[in-house]
């Protein structure tokens, strides 16, 4: 049987990206992590809209397009689950999405004056968070 898990994510007025990405990112995050394990039950979209504080609308558009990634299954009648994860886009699209995430973080930090090593010495400890097996 499936459990209610909460999702722990929070919306930084701050932050450039629309809210929707932010909601979309930090489940994204929480599945990767573990933190939503394959079959866990995501919030109702005005259980996380209020958590939140955010229009539903928002949520159920993040959920849609975690839904159309293949991220998490809707169900009906019953909710939306954490889907078990696979590989769904071709090696080309893959190298291309790397490139694109890749051109925009240097972009962003390269203002910062960091060296490259700190730089990477930085992402490392990011992914270091995340489990490395590969998706199938």
């Amino acid at each position: 049987m499936s459990e209610r898990v909460p999702v722990l994510i929070s919306i930084a007025t701050g932050d450039p990206r629309p809210i929707v990405r932010q909601i979309v990112d930090g489940i994204r995050r929480q599945i990767i992590s573990g933190d939503l394990p394959v079959g866990a039950i995501l919030p109702s979209v005005r259980g996380l809209a209020q958590q939140l504080s955010v229009n539903p609308n928002t949520v159920a558009k993040a959920y849609n397009e975690l839904s159309a990634e293949g991220w998490v299954d809707a169900r009906q009648g019953l909710g939306l689950f954490v889907a078990l994860q696979r590989q769904r886009l071709s090696d080309a699209e893959r190298a291309r999405r790397l490139h694109e995430a890749v051109h925009h973080f240097v972009g962003e930090v390269i203002a910062l004056n960091y060296s490259a090593a700190d730089v990477l010495k930085a992402i490392d400890a990011e992914l270091q968070q995340f489990p490395t097996k590969k998706i199938k």
